[in-house]
């Protein structure tokens, strides 16, 4: 009898998930000091209880959450990595770590993260940017962003009779800038200043106008990049806190 006969080996084949976990994306979060630096923000900030702005960096974009008073509409927006937010310094650069999700996933992470922070949904104490930064860092990474990004929040949460403040609510931008024209972002004040005041007008048509995620399609048909919202007084939480200028978010 002839020897039997084996089919030629086939070369193995990389699977699908094995070729695209060779694409790493990697996470950073980026965080910024609200208080106007000086000797308070400085020690607050040694101290691990300063009041804390975070984004999440993917893919050179940079994600966060900020509050209007649009139904429905989400709160989640982003821009240019490191984009200043009004009244803000930035502190620090944090690698949190790398995902392994395609492309598609983390659209789908994000998509469903706008739809779980909407704008009338936040709260200064219990739901703020930071709050979205560990969110989303646990969704794409199986971690939750550092806890001290929260603990000036978290202090007011236990003990609200006793922080100041400054702790929970930054100076409004206006006061502590007079020079920096300092405008509305959300419910837009009498005077008719504008997103970000001067500084927007600089930042019109550039890639370091926030733009709400979902909403990107819209915003390339408007003449400036970006609608603001008019209206009198200013922009709160859902427990009617005022919102600092840097924890708002663009409404178009």
């Amino acid at each position: 009898m002839p020897p039997s006969t084996r089919p030629p080996a086939r070369p193995s084949r990389p699977s699908h998930r094995s070729t695209l976990s060779l694409q790493k994306t990697e996470i950073t979060i980026h965080v910024y000091d609200l208080l106007p630096p000086g000797k308070l923000s400085n020690t607050l900030w040694a101290l691990g209880t300063s009041l804390l702005h975070s984004g999440v960096v993917l893919n050179n974009k940079e994600y966060a959450y900020g509050g209007h008073d649009r139904p429905g509409l989400t709160g989640v927006y982003w821009t240019k990595p490191l984009t200043l937010p009004p009244g803000g310094t930035f502190r620090t650069e944090i690698l949190h770590g790398f995902t392994l999700a395609t492309e598609a996933e983390i659209d789908s992470i994000i998509r469903r993260a706008s739809e779980e922070f909407l704008g009338t949904s936040y709260n200064l104490l219990t739901k703020n940017c930071n709050h979205f930064t560990s969110y989303l860092c646990e969704k794409l990474t199986g971690r939750p962003g550092p806890g001290w990004l929260n603990r000036a929040a978290n202090i007011g949460v236990a003990l609200p009779c006793v922080v100041p403040r400054e702790w929970i609510e930054a100076p409004d931008f206006e006061t502590h800038n007079r020079g920096g024209g300092g405008g509305g972002l959300l419910e837009g004040e009498e005077s008719g200043d504008e997103y970000y005041g001067e500084g927007s007008r600089m930042l019109r048509g550039s890639d370091e106008v926030p733009r709400l995620v979902g909403q990107e399609g819209r915003r390339e048909e408007e003449e400036h990049g970006i609608t603001v919202t008019k209206g009198k007084g200013k922009a709160r939480d859902e427990e009617g806190r005022v919102l600092p200028r840097a924890e708002r978010a663009p409404t178009s």
